[in-house]
């Protein structure tokens, strides 16, 4: 059941997040971008939680999705006359990757597991990098695909479109765990044989939140090719969409709804200003934090955190 508090005091975050760029200069202040792009990794962090954090298959591809997503926005509008945050374009673009997500799941889902299912995700996304690179003008080859920049009108529509995917996607999470649905992908990461045994279709139960992650990845990826209006293939078939998401959802706290929130906003912070002091050197900052947050946080901070509260008065432990 929902805690009334609870439900208050998201809506009263949400309502102030949803101020700022109304009482700073939305265009000119550094703050409303950084949140922007905190927004955009905690959707996707909370994507890969849902695949990585519950149900236990930990994915590397979401830079494929995410990059597939961008893609079908810039063919969607140059094809298709689906123009400027076109909402027809912007579902096509979470669609799509979640109908790739299934067709390359039921194969991988079905005869990998660990090590060898990571991989197999990995190599999708180079998969889908020299494809895009090798479809000629369709897909504009190894220069990428330009969009009209003049479309831009605000950081506004930016702001709020992030804003509302990473409480959708924080949404599903939460929802997901409270349901009976969330209970099944629990056991299916802590003993798959034994939720097997006790009738739990493993395979379906893998895929919906495998087509969540990349729905949600390539809705991702379709607001930055609105941002960026240049939709290049090194750059949005890049690893960084995968490992910094990877990164926030176990620095927080994978298998908790609140873990990749904390995850997001303190690396989003921490690496836009390694961008700032130190832009040499920033990817291995990236590198150096994901070493040590396996290393020495490797369920997160939300759940070392409980784990330091005392037990109360007269309860007993699970």
């Amino acid at each position: 059941m929902i805690n009334q508090r609870q439900t208050i005091s998201s809506l009263a975050v949400i309502a102030a997040l949803a101020c700022v760029p109304l009482v700073l200069d939305a265009e000119n202040n550094y703050f409303v971008y950084c949140l922007f792009m905190a927004f955009t990794y905690l959707a996707m962090a909370q994507g890969f939680n849902i695949i990585g954090g519950y149900t236990g298959q930990v994915t590397l591809g979401q830079h494929a999705f995410f990059g597939l997503g961008a893609y079908v926005t810039a063919i969607a509008w140059e094809s298709a006359n689906l123009g400027y945050f076109n909402p027809i374009a912007m579902f096509l673009s979470g669609l799509i990757p979640a109908i790739l997500a299934v067709l390359i799941g039921m194969p991988l889902l079905s005869k990998l597991r660990g090590d060898y299912f990571s991989l197999g995700t990995l190599g999708l996304g180079e998969i889908l990098r020299l494809i895009f690179i090798q479809g000629g003008a369709f897909t504009g080859g190894s220069m990428g695909k330009y969009l009209p920049s003049g479309s831009y009108t605000s950081m506004l529509p930016y702001y709020f479109l992030a804003l509302f995917l990473a409480v959708f996607a924080t949404a599903t999470v939460f929802f997901i765990m409270k349901s009976s649905f969330g209970l099944a992908l629990i056991a299916i990461r802590e003993d798959e044989t034994g939720a097997m045994a006790n009738g739990i279709g493993v395979l379906r139960y893998k895929l919906f939140p495998f087509a969540v992650y990349a729905f949600i990845s390539g809705l991702c990826g379709s607001l930055q090719a609105y941002y960026l209006f240049h939709i290049h293939p090194q750059n949005f078939f890049g690893l960084s969409w995968t490992l910094y998401p990877i990164l926030m959802c176990v620095l927080g706290g994978g298998g908790t709804f609140i873990g990749p929130i904390i995850g997001a906003f303190v690396l989003t912070g921490v690496f836009e200003m390694a961008k700032i002091w130190v832009p040499l050197i920033h990817p291995i900052i990236s590198g150096t934090l994901i070493i040590l947050a396996i290393l020495f946080l490797p369920e997160g901070l939300i759940k070392m955190r409980l784990k330091g509260i005392p037990l109360k008065q007269g309860a007993t432990k699970p």
